[in-house]
């Protein structure tokens, strides 16, 4: 291994911006932004994984407790109200996760388009100072998605599908299984909790999915997949 000039001083001006010289010579940036695209897509591929993993884990509990629960009659019914519980802390980690993911994904949607789109087609439309946004965003990191709106592209592509299926097999689990001599209502009983209580609390818990799962997204991530007319600038 070479010893390095007896003059070199990493502290210095020069050398801590050495990559600058990279801009001006095209063959040098081409080779830089495909070692940077390399290494922002091994981010994306990690916590796309870690995405997969949460949504693992849910869609396996779900199945899990509909089958031991529809296993004998004398299970209790409240064991899927606690799968509504364990969905929505997979939920809220999912959320995390996935806004973490978007930051990776922004990136290499940015080179994919204004590098390697244009290599292909150099008449096609490009961001004119897509290297600014790069260089700002690798300098200071920002997370992109708002939480709410994380909230809810992860319940309607995984989430409220699994809820309405705990909450309509819930609602089988009642009707069907009720005791001789007692109402819906009073067998929704948990505990000292009474079944009208149990019945509103549900009630309010899915309309607040449906409402999230529905709300109209103020950004609208350009890369995601998707209509054409859903494309916006990249931020």
């Amino acid at each position: 291994m070479s010893e390095p000039p007896e003059d070199f001083d990493p502290g210095s001006r020069a050398e801590r911006e050495v990559a600058a010289e990279a801009a001006g010579d095209r063959s040098d940036l081409l080779s830089l932004m495909g070692h940077t695209y390399r290494g922002e897509l091994g981010r994306m591929s990690s916590w796309r994984t870690r995405i997969d993993r949460t949504t693992n884990w849910a869609v396996v509990v779900t199945a899990s407790l509909l089958t031991w629960t529809f296993s004998n009659e004398s299970r209790p019914h409240y064991v899927l109200l606690i799968g509504l519980v364990m969905l929505s802390v997979f939920l809220g980690i999912e959320i995390r996760r996935y806004r973490m993911f978007d930051v990776w994904r922004s990136r290499v949607r940015l080179l994919e388009e204004n590098v390697f789109a244009n290599a292909l087609d150099p008449e096609g439309v490009e961001q004119s100072n897509w290297r600014e946004l790069l260089s700002e965003d690798l300098r200071e990191p920002t997370i992109k998605t708002p939480s709410a709106e994380a909230v809810s592209r992860r319940l309607r592509r995984v989430y409220a599908p699994l809820f309405t299926v705990l909450i309509a097999a819930w609602v089988v689990r009642l009707t069907v299984f009720t005791p001789a001599g007692s109402g819906v209502v009073a067998t929704a009983d948990v505990g000292a909790v009474p079944g009208a209580v149990v019945l509103a609390l549900v009630g309010c818990f899915y309309l607040a999915v449906l409402a999230l799962t529905l709300r109209r997204a103020p950004r609208r991530a350009k890369g995601e997949l998707g209509s054409a007319d859903d494309a916006e600038e990249w931020k």
